[in-house]
């Protein structure tokens, strides 16, 4: 059981004790828990297995402890089943729309005899929420907005849950019998910010060892399928898994065509008919000109786009793969024959796919159909940023607000990464749950990180804030204040359903301001749960090009804000990106990973990111 499917369980829990009215320090604890789980790197399972003590993770009781190692034990919960007998389980899952808590959701249980998200969906639309006392007509709409909302990202793993999940089940399948070569393609192969389903690709001799091995893999719940060359489950977790076994001569072509997307394959296999190519999974092939214009309708109709088999059917934004497989199908067993109208020229690497249409290898990140196809042609693709590239990290939270850590930990953890500076940028005082700093707290904090510069040698510590923007856009601190901070991070955490004019106003108007270095999260969206606030974003990009302040991609797997292609957006204007992790523990730290996947996808460089700065280039540029 993966730290992700634990977590789940933990606010299940915290989840059912609400709706039942318990202590409120009991939910937070769970809550707290969950959180410090999801946050682990270290599989607890592993832990577990070890025998280690539980209870020195920090927010783990001995009852929750308990609790986890019978669930990594057995798989189930007591706890869990006994909530599920008091609360109806599915009012737990309304909990998880934007705008309902406990009380909402009894509320609906009780007066309206709502269980289930699309009952109170079908409420709504009748007009019964909007009846109810003290509810009214806006509150109904924003609610609506919020189910629709949920209802479109439900089925779709965040990427970082995708990655407990998958690569465990990729070294599980490492070891099969006769394994040549293993790779999961689609959409997590290009790192979107959240996953439909996976596909994996095997090459192996023997495909019948290797198919009982995937569908005996212990975390899957059902078996949809497991033929010769093909196989499909779904685990526990409810993400579903295809398995495709192909031969060495197709691998590459397959990788190419699996990986997607849809609007990138296209494009490619466009290229490829204008030079009498036909361009499938199964390779590369000369065609005859007779057969062109088969190839021609193939192209426009067929392209696959990774993970397209099972996600259309659930929603998904690929292709239909049941009839995507027929006609491929087809279509490989005419060039596996080497009929008289197609050769092979390619198709065992996925670079030679690429090089059959003058095209240079173009990194998954960047198949989208943005642009990269011309620039490949050109050899004018982007340099991608890398992990390696970052210098330091810009934003995280200490004990003095809402983090776990200590100034000197975090400062010590980023240290160990190889950073050269990182900037301690607690909550000011308006956000008063995450018991913000005022300006007297924050002279404190002062002294404190002082006393761990002495300490701490090999990093450069930066005083900073994450200052609140206000509803009319001015800064939560006196100008004072923020005059003697290294870096002040301005961001929005209230009053997010004013309209999209006065919200892009307030935002320009702080970036305005003489103090603010860094715009952070500029959207506030939360993946599968909030939806952007009204913005035009263009108009804020804009301006922080004119202001010269960057603008944050938030790496915290819940945000990835800025989404891909409006990284590419401020990369056009010239808008430098300060790619941080928000971090609230040493834990976190690592999450800087999503967010350099997120950079590359909107093709950001080193010369893009702020803190791919040197400390000294960095001081240089906030000294602007």
């Amino acid at each position: 059981m993966e730290n992700v499917e634990i977590a789940r369980v933990l606010n299940e829990v915290a989840d059912l004790l609400e709706l039942k009215g318990e202590n409120r320090f009991r939910v937070r604890a769970y809550r707290n828990a969950a959180r410090t789980v999801d946050g682990m790197a270290e599989p607890l399972a592993q832990l577990v297995e070890q025998g280690a003590d539980l209870t020195e993770i920090p927010s783990i009781g001995e009852d929750i402890a308990g609790y986890i190692e019978e669930l990594v034990r057995t798989g189930r919960l007591r706890r869990l089943e006994e909530a599920r007998k008091k609360v109806p389980p599915s009012l737990a899952e309304l909990m998880k729309v934007e705008g309902i808590g406990p009380k909402r959701a009894t509320r609906f249980y009780h007066e309206l005899g709502v269980k289930t998200v699309a009952q109170l969906e079908r409420a709504l639309e009748r007009g019964d929420v909007e009846r109810m006392p003290g509810m009214g007509a806006r509150t109904a709409e924003r609610l609506l907005r919020a189910v629709r909302d949920y209802r479109k990202h439900v089925t779709r793993f965040k990427l970082s849950d995708a990655d407990q999940l998958v690569r465990p089940l990729v070294a599980y399948m490492r070891e099969a019998p006769g394994i040549e070569a293993l790779d999961v393609a689609g959409s997590y192969r290009r790192r979107r910010e959240t996953v439909g389903d996976i596909d994996l690709l095997a090459v192996c001799e023997k495909a019948a060892p290797v198919m009982e091995h995937f569908a005996a893999y212990p975390e899957v719940a059902r078996v949809d399928s497991a033929g010769g060359t093909r196989g499909a489950v779904v685990l526990r977790t409810g993400l579903h898994v295809d398995l495709r076994i192909l031969k060495r001569e197709s691998y590459g072509a397959a990788l190419h065509y699996f990986t997607g997307s849809q609007a990138h394959n296209i494009a490619v296999r466009k290229l490829g008919i204008a030079r009498g190519l036909k361009i499938n999974e199964y390779g590369v092939f000369r065609v005859a000109r007779g057969g062109r214009e088969e190839a021609r309708r193939a192209a426009d109709g067929g392209a696959g786009a990774g993970e397209a088999a099972t996600e259309s059917a659930r929603g998904g934004v690929d292709v239909d793969g049941g009839e995507r497989a027929k006609t491929s199908a087809g279509r490989g067993r005419k060039a596996r024959a080497g009929g008289a109208k197609e050769v092979r020229i390619a198709g065992e690497r996925e670079e030679d796919v690429f090089a059959a249409v003058g095209m240079d290898w173009v990194p998954p990140e960047l198949r989208e159909d943005r642009g990269e196809v011309e620039a490949a042609l050109a050899h004018e693709l982007p340099k991608l940023l890398t992990l390696d590239d970052i210098r330091g990290d810009l934003q995280m939270h200490t004990e003095w607000s809402d983090g776990r850590d200590t100034i000197e930990a975090m400062a010590r953890a980023c240290r160990d990464r190889g950073y050269q500076y990182v900037a301690i940028t607690d909550h000011s005082r308006a956000v008063t749950v995450a018991h913000g700093l005022d300006a007297a707290a924050l002279r404190r904090q002062w002294k404190e990180i002082d006393r761990v510069r002495r300490r701490v040698r090999g990093i450069e510590i930066l005083k900073g804030i994450e200052v609140d923007i206000l509803e009319d856009g001015s800064l939560d601190l006196p100008d004072e204040v923020l005059e003697q901070l290294d870096v002040v991070v301005a961001a929005i955490h209230s009053h997010m359903g004013q309209s999209k004019a006065k919200m892009t106003d307030r935002i320009i108007r702080a970036i305005a301001h003489p103090a603010v270095d860094i715009l952070a999260h500029p959207t506030g969206r939360i993946i599968n749960r909030r939806e952007p606030y009204a913005v035009d974003i263009d108009a804020v990009l804009e301006a922080a090009a004119e202001h010269h302040v960057a603008v944050e991609l938030n790496a915290y797997p819940d945000r990835l804000d800025l989404d891909d292609a409006q990284v590419h957006r401020a990369r056009e204007l010239g808008v430098k990106i300060a790619i941080d992790t928000d971090s609230h523990s040493t834990e976190h730290l690592r999450y800087m990973s999503y967010g350099v996947d997120q950079a590359r996808r909107g093709w950001l460089e080193k010369k893009d990111v702020l803190n791919a700065m040197t400390a000294k280039g960095v001081r240089r540029w906030l000294g602007k």
